[in-house]
Order: structure tokens, then C-alpha cells, then sequence
């Protein structure tokens, strides 16, 4: 009976027992569902619960697993299943054997913070430099090793890793790792990665061991094996040993965790590594329309290393996907908002049934942006709201304090970030001084003479207010986005967020980039608007923006945004996937490797197949990069999909080479090569933004005119970043000239003349 709710495919996967077998489950195919019935067809079949294991990636799958087991025979006997996460399954099985690994069965189990803390000491007593040996970037390097089977020893012999280190400025990387390993195991403790090479280390040097736990697991079955690592990989060889009775479940054309270790070889090479494989194919999608289905594997086709598959869908044909071509992030994030707006009011979509999937982190700021002046309520799943990031959050704070230097929040967040060597001690003394004379702490930082501090402490406490005075002088004669550059680069901050190459530290450099472009954009709308561009003005705007009091009336019913890679598992009624350029989606990373470019269009893939009914893929052609305004390619995995599936929302942009000739405020410079270096954040001409009052706050306007510059009443003209819009009301002449622009997708916009950049649409 438990064969009936299957299809043909799922069917013959669950009955293959006899022999190795690798499931192809493409996405949306019932992959949980096969692996469900077949742990309950071999129970069914004689197999006592205990003799099969199960291994997941997290544990909510293996909870859910055991509980459609339950459903499926009995709760009892789904209870004594060995199902779990890899690390909790090897870890019960290394506290039974702990006397053959050199620990006791109480080991400890480390966590991040507390493997960064060891770290961190081990750096200090071998006297290495702090500022180049970040635990975090240090830990990462160690992590990669050993989910490689590289041990201590290996390392130093690996000239390979040798060099990677050095290029990192970290050549005695090799030294942390085996110290690390030492102190572990002095501690009788164990990271995660640890309870792999371990176990492997336990089934590797104890043949007998590993025949015990041959003879014990009758069937081994391992969900998502494409984003298996060496270490696991080898595990599992180990523990299948001669009777191979192992079923892996996964989709080559969802491997796309690379960057933790995931060998996609894997899970293409299995067939090679077992005798006698049997290969199924789950083909059938039962989540998405046919067109969507089709178009993901016109994509995907494209790649060279896969197990090739041709996945279709018996449901509904549904709709061509869009393609939306924006003039610019700002005009992406509103044609989005726009589109949201639609399909809840004509397709009676709840906002938690859309999702907007982006390559970056960084690239929600602009979304979130629009999402917040619409009032629409949105969710970053996975992480933090890009205002709420803590690089974001101190680069505000020295703001703050820049335009306020008696935010005592602001100046107790930054006194000592970057490390000034202000330890927690001078602050108290500090605020104790402020208390008892009746001053504000920056006063305090005025008038040192009154907190009981050494010379050198007042040394370096005078250097910081000195260091906030020159960022005032700065704030109150040069524009936001200069301001911004300059306490960001002088600050420190710069050095210490561009230091790291870890996947982290790439991501809270695209953040703090991404905050200084948006803060270009905003002279640049504010210029073009005749309006205050400063500092304090950025500030002001901003803290609308940062007010993260949720709207609870919405309860759950709110868009969700997030990276693909968070996505992966998800599924809904529609998503919107943006930023599809080249050098964002694909990464600018991937561009020199041909295998980096298939993993990028898996991920695309995976973007895709996200969607049930409603599918659209957004692109801008200029984007803010560096504080200046770029082309932008579309990316070329869009060309990758059959035409057929694809509709445009609007005609071939006009090109900006026409762009009506009038003195400008901010001129154009060359655009950036690729070559630049990531960890550079460019300084822009010293002509970038000339300091002026806008002339609409010193002449006033009192001329209604019906034709300023060629432009009329009714006008459709083609914005650089608002995209088309029409003209809807004129005022002033010559250099007070006004034009007031009802656009598409980005509302109703002044625009000062003189300085705005657009063309008149024929």
C-alpha cells in the first residue's frame, strides 16, 4: 500500500534494495518522499530501525523524517532509527569508541565563539600580529583543512596551502592549526569539524571498529549528497565497506555550497566509486508551472560537469517568465515594489507568498529602501535588515557622533573601533566623570584634566576627539558621500572590514560599499532635486529608515528577502530574482573559472526553481559601483534560457549616448575596470560634488513657464535612474528651472534642470 502514493520513478528508487543506488532528484520531484518510503519499505521488509542509518544536514529534516516514518508504520519503531544530522550521529558513535581516539565519552563540543576564543589566546602566546591573525579568518583556514582530511602535518608539507596563507598574510597559519589541535584534545574537546576527521581517523586506523559498524547498519541512505564534503564523502565509503547497501539522495544541478566545502565530484563520481550502481531520475516537478520548468532546464543545460536529466511538470503551462529591464537599481527596486503591488491585488497574493531573491547581502539596502516607502512589510530571512548590520551600524554611529558629538550611544559604540586600546575601564571612567561634573561625555573628552587616567590613555582619548573635530570640519563643507568616504577611510574602518577574505569578511565589505553608493545616489537625487545633500541630511533621511519598529498588525504576511543560497529548500507562489548582471550574477569571483561559472548557473537554477507560478528576473543597466554611476552588462545565464519561455515588460531601452547637453553638477568619470582591487574603496575626483547652496533655496520661483529647455507639459523623458516618466508641471527659467516628473515605477520626482540627467523621449 505504501507504493501507491508514488509515481513510477519514486516507486523503483524505493524498491531498489539489493544494491548501491544514486537518486537523481531534480527540483520540486519528491526527493524527502522517496527517501521517507524507502527507510519504511525497509522496515516493512524485515529490517530492525536500529540497523539503518540516515544521515541529513539539519536537524529539523531528520525530525521531519522520523515523524513521516512514524506516520507511515510506527512511531515506536521510527523512534530507534539512527537518523540525524552527520554531527549527531558521528558524535553519539565517537562517545561509544572515545578510548580509541584519545578522549574520554564526556568530550566537550566546541562552538564557534568558543573555538575563536582558543584561537585567539594561541595567537597571543606566539606573539603573532592581531590585526593580520583574525580568529574568525584563522578558524576558516583550519575549518577548510580538515573538512579536506588535511591534518597538521599535511599542512605544513602542503606548499599550496603554504602559499594561500602567505597571500593572506597569514604564513604561520600552519603553527595556529597545530597548536589548536594540541589544546583541544589537552581539554578533551571536539569543534564540528573535529567530529568528522575523527570519525574518519576512527574508521581509518581501526579496521575493526569499522567493520563492527559495517555489520551493524544494514542500509546507509544520505539526503542532499551533492553538498557532501571530502570528509563525508570518506566516511561514508568507510562505513559501507564490501556489502554496499547505500542509497544517496541529492541534484548535481543544486550544488552550490563550493565555498563551505562541498564537492559537487562527489555525487558525479559516485557511480564510479560503488560496483553494480543503479541510477534513478525523479523527473516529475510538482511545484512549478511547465514553462518555469522548462526554462530552468534550458539554463541548466548549459553546464558541462551534470547527470543530465530532462525534469517536466504535468501542471498548469503558466505564464511566460518576465524580464524586466530596469535603467538603474533605484528603477529595479521600484519596478519590484510595483509588481508586488499588482500581484497582490489582482492575483490575491499575500506578500509572504512573494519572495525577492538577490546574489549579495548587500543588495537588499535599495530593495528595503522601496519595500519601507511603500509601506509594504518585508522579512530578511536568514539574516539581518541591512540597516541593522553591525558594520552599517557603526559606520551611522561615527555619523551620529560627527553631526552630534553629545550622542553619548553613538561615541560608546565607536571610542574604541576601531581598537584605540579604550578598554571598557576608561569608559566607566569617563561616564563617572561625566556624572559628578554634570557634563555630557563628550565634554568630558574636552576637558581630560578631570577623568583620572594615565598620560597615555589621554594621549589616545585626545587623538579620538581630535580625530571627530576634523570629521565635523569635513561634514559641514564637503556633500554626504565625501563626508562619508572620508571618515570611513580615515576612521579606520576601512582597514579593518577590508583586512579579511573569508566569506564574511567579503560580505561586510559589499555592505559598507554598498552603503557608500547609496550615499552617492543621494547627493546625486538630492542635487538634481535642488534639495540638502549634507551629512546631516543623509542623516536624517536615514533614520526613517532604521526605525525597526515591525508594523505586528501584518503578523507573518510579509515579503521575504534573501540570498539565493538561503533560499535553497524554499518554494513560492512568486519570486522575483534581481541584480542579474554580469560581475554581480555571475560573481565578478567566478569570472576566471569555468567551474565557478557552472556553480553560479546552479544557483541561478535553484533561483528559478523557486517558483511555483509567477517568475520574474530583473536587471539594471546602470548601477551605482564606487561611488559612480556604471553600465551594466546583462548577465549572460539570461541569454542561457530559451526564448520561448521569456516575455519582456517593456521595449529596448533608448541609449544614454544622447543625453541632452547641459552644465552638470557632478560629472562623468571613466568607469572602473574590473581589475580594480576589491579591497580599495575608490576616492573620486575632488570635483565629484562642489559645495553649494542649491539655488532654489536663495531664488525664488514664481514663473509658471509652459516650455523650459525644450521641455513642455506632457514631455516623456528617459531618466538616467528614475527611468520614463512624464513631464507634469514646469517652473522657472534659466538656472531656476524646474520640471516636477510623474515616473512609472519611482513616483512623482522635482527635478532641477540644470543638473538633472535625462533624455527627451521622441
Amino acid at each position: 500500500m505504501l507504493l501507491e502514493d508514488l509515481n513510477q520513478s519514486q516507486r523503483e528508487a524505493v524498491l531498489c534494495c539489493d544494491s548501491p543506488s544514486l537518486v537523481i532528484a531534480g527540483a520540486g520531484s519528491g526527493k524527502t518522499r522517496v527517501i521517507t518510503y524507502k527507510i519504511a519499505y525497509l522496515l516493512e521488509q524485515g529490517y530492525e530501525p536500529w540497523s539503518i542509518m540516515a544521515l541529513t544536514f539539519t536537524n529539523k529534516a531528520a525530525r521531519e523524517m522520523k515523524e513521516r516514518i512514524g506516520k507511515l508504520v510506527n512511531e515506536e519503531q521510527a523512534r530507534y532509527l539512527w537518523a540525524g544530522t552527520f554531527h549527531s550521529i558521528f558524535g553519539k558513535i565517537l562517545r561509544y569508541e572515545s578510548d580509541y581516539i584519545g578522549f574520554t565519552s564526556d568530550f566537550t563540543i566546541y562552538d564557534t565563539s568558543d573555538s575563536k576564543s582558543l584561537i585567539k589566546a594561541i595567537i597571543k602566546d606566539l606573539h603573532l600580529d592581531e590585526k593580520k591573525y583574525k580568529p574568525s579568518a584563522v578558524l576558516a583556514h583550519i575549518s577548510n583543512a580538515k573538512n579536506s582530511l588535511v591534518l597538521p602535518d599535511a599542512y605544513r608539507n602542503s606548499s599550496r596551502l603554504l602559499e594561500h596563507d602567505r597571500a593572506q598574510q597569514m604564513p604561520e597559519t600552519c603553527l595556529v592549526y597545530d597548536e589548536y589541535m594540541q589544546r583541544c584534545k589537552k581539554s578533551n574537546a571536539m569543534d564540528f569539524d573535529d567530529m568528522l576527521v575523527y570519525t574518519w581517523l576512527l574508521f581509518k586506523n581501526h579496521p575493526d571498529i569499522a567493520q563492527k559498524y559495517q555489520e551493524k547498519f544494514k542500509y546507509i541512505l544520505v539526503d542532499e549528497y551533492q553538498d557532501t564534503n571530502y570528509a563525508q564523502h570518506q566516511i561514508v565509503l568507510l562505513l559501507t565497506g564490501n556489502q554496499q547497501h547505500v542509497c544517496v539522495v541529492g541534484d548535481d544541478a543544486q550544488s552550490i555550497y563550493s565555498f563551505r566545502g562541498a564537492k559537487i565530484d562527489n555525487i558525479l563520481n559516485f557511480q564510479k566509486l560503488f560496483s553494480g550502481v543503479k541510477l534513478f531520475k525523479l523527473e516529475q516537478n510538482y511545484r512549478s508551472t511547465q514553462t518555469i520548468v522548462s526554462a530552468a532546464n534550458s539554463l541548466i543545460h548549459h553546464n558541462v560537469q551534470q547527470i543530465r536529466k530532462d525534469v517536466y511538470s504535468k501542471g498548469d503551462v503558466g505564464e511566460p517568465i518576465e524580464v524586466c529591464k530596469a535603467y538603474s537599481d533605484v528603477d529595479e527596486a521600484n519596478i519590484v515594489v510595483r509588481k508586488i503591488r499588482n500581484l497582490v491585488a489582482k492575483e490575491n497574493l499575500k506578500y509572504s507568498e512573494t519572495a525577492i531573491l538577490y546574489r549579495t547581502n548587500a543588495q537588499s539596502r535599495s530593495l528595503e529602501d522601496a519595500l519601507r516607502k511603500q509601506n509594504i512589510p518585508y522579512r530578511i530571512y536568514g539574516g539581518t535588515s541591512f540597516y541593522q548590520r553591525k558594520e552599517i551600524k557603526d559606520v551611522i554611529a561615527y555619523f551620529r557622533l560627527v553631526i552630534n558629538p553629545n550622542d553619548e550611544e553613538a561615541l560608546k559604540r565607536i571610542i574604541n573601533y576601531p581598537n584605540r586600546k579604550i578598554g571598557d575601564v576608561t569608559v566607566g571612567k569617563i561616564l563617572d566623570a561625566a556624572s559628578v561634573n554634570n557634563l555630557s561625555v563628550w565634554e568630558i573628552l574636552t576637558h581630560l584634566d578631570l577623568v583620572d587616567v594615565n598620560s597615555a590613555t589621554k594621549a589616545r582619548l585626545q587623538a579620538f576627539a581630535d580625530m571627530i573635530l576634523s570629521f565635523r570640519e569635513v561634514a559641514m563643507s564637503q556633500d554626504a558621500y565625501n563626508a562619508g568616504l572620508k571618515i570611513v577611510n580615515e576612521s579606520g574602518i576601512r582597514a579593518d572590514i577590508f583586512h579579511g577574505a573569508e566569506p564574511e569578511d567579503v560580505s561586510r565589505q559589499e555592505n559598507l560599499q554598498e552603503m557608500l553608493d547609496g550615499m552617492a545616489s543621494f547627493v546625486q537625487e538630492r542635487v538634481e532635486a535642488g534639495a540638502g545633500y549634507m551629512l546631516t541630511h543623509y542623516l536624517s533621511e536615514v533614520s526613517l529608515l532604521t526605525d525597526m519598529d515591525e508594523d505586528e498588525s501584518e503578523g507573518d504576511n510579509k515579503v521575504t528577502l534573501m540570498t539565493v543560497h538561503a533560499a535553497k529548500g524554499l518554494e513560492f507562489e512568486a519570486v522575483f530574482v534581481v541584480g542579474l548582471e554580469e560581475e554581480l550574477f555571475p560573481s565578478s569571483m567566478s569570472m576566471d573559472s569555468p567551474r565557478q561559472i557552472e556553480e553560479e548557473r546552479r544557483l541561478f537554477y535553484v533561483a528559478m526553481t523557486r517558483a511555483k507560478k509567477h517568475l520574474f528576473l530583473t536587471y539594471a543597466r546602470r548601477r551605482m559601483k564606487y561611488g559612480i554611476t556604471s553600465d551594466c552588462e546583462p548577465s549572460r545565464f539570461l541569454r542561457d534560457i530559451d526564448k520561448r519561455f521569456l516575455k519582456s515588460d517593456k521595449p529596448e531601452m533608448p541609449s544614454f549616448k544622447d543625453i541632452v547637453s547641459r552644465p552638470t553638477f557632478i560629472p562623468q568619470r571613466p568607469r572602473i575596470i574590473p581589475e580594480t582591487p576589491r579591497n580599495v574603496i575608490q576616492t573620486p575626483p575632488s570635483n565629484f560634488i562642489k559645495v553649494r547652496k542649491p539655488v532654489s533655496e536663495t531664488r525664488p520661483v514664481n514663473n509658471v513657464p509652459t516650455s523650459v529647455n525644450g521641455l513642455t507639459v506632457g514631455s516623456v523623458i528617459v531618466h538616467e535612474r528614475f527611468g520614463e516618466g512624464v513631464v507634469e508641471r514646469l517652473e522657472g527659467s534659466g538656472l531656476d528651472a524646474k520640471a516636477c516628473v510623474r515616473f512609472q515605477n519611482s513616483g512623482t520626482k522635482q527635478l532641477l534642470l540644470r543638473f538633472a540627467k535625462f533624455t527627451l523621449k521622441n
